[in-house]
């Protein structure tokens, strides 16, 4: 299966009414968040195929299209935040926005509030264990965890608690934004245990068959 991936930063090229000659093969929208609804509406319409989402730190609704439309969600794709669902084949769940550095934006976290938002996520990740004998192939978040692809500065500090998560769950890949990379020495594929941490800014193609040349582990 192929997935596109996106955060952060519209891309001319896939803004375009082509874009779908461009990406056949994709068969599945991935969006780390921090991207325009009506964006993220367009590449649901442009390839008719699933959108599975979360928040970015800057994703404060109502948002507005150019038509003048009001937009809570985006259409046609499901907000994975504290959710874990299967689609095509797959358990994926979300944890959106940033490390808190105001204290009234509903999408930024202290770190023991994110360790809370982990908390709703348990149950039916320890239920897909049992039913499917793993808990959950991709974990979709806005923010890195700590001290993997992030940055010093609060706003772009990752979170510890992702840290513990992706050693308990051990999903195949966890796929994050947030962290904006212009230099090609700088890792955006990094392995931590038995998952492949990438940073798809602005965006990535998955191919599941064919993972990502690792860049950088580490333990």
């Amino acid at each position: 299966m192929k997935i596109l991936a996106v955060s952060d930063r519209i891309v001319e090229h896939l803004y375009t009414a082509g874009v779908r000659q461009s990406y056949p093969d994709v068969e599945l929208l991935l969006s780390c968040g921090d991207l325009p609804f009506y964006y993220l509406e367009f590449l649901v319409s442009a390839f008719n195929v699933p959108l599975l989402y979360v928040r970015g730190n800057h994703d404060d609704t109502p948002q507005y299209t150019i038509d003048g439309r009001v937009l809570y969600n985006v259409p046609g794709g499901q907000d994975v935040h504290g959710r874990v669902v299967r689609e095509k084949g797959l358990l994926i769940g979300g944890l959106q926005g940033s490390m808190r550095y105001r204290p009234d934006s509903p999408l930024m976290y202290t770190e023991s509030e994110m360790r809370a938002e982990i908390g709703r996520m348990w149950l039916p990740l320890l239920w897909n264990r049992i039913r499917y004998g793993r808990a959950l192939d991709i974990f979709l978040a806005h923010s890195p965890p700590y001290r993997i692809h992030d940055r010093p500065d609060i706003a772009h500090t990752g979170f510890q608690s992702f840290r513990r998560f992706l050693r308990i769950f051990r999903p195949r890949y966890m796929l994050h934004g947030h962290i904006h990379v212009y230099r090609q020495d700088i890792p955006r594929v990094t392995r931590y245990y038995d998952t492949l941490v990438v940073n798809v800014y602005p965006k990535f193609i998955l191919e599941l068959d064919k993972p990502p040349a690792v860049q950088q582990t580490v333990t």
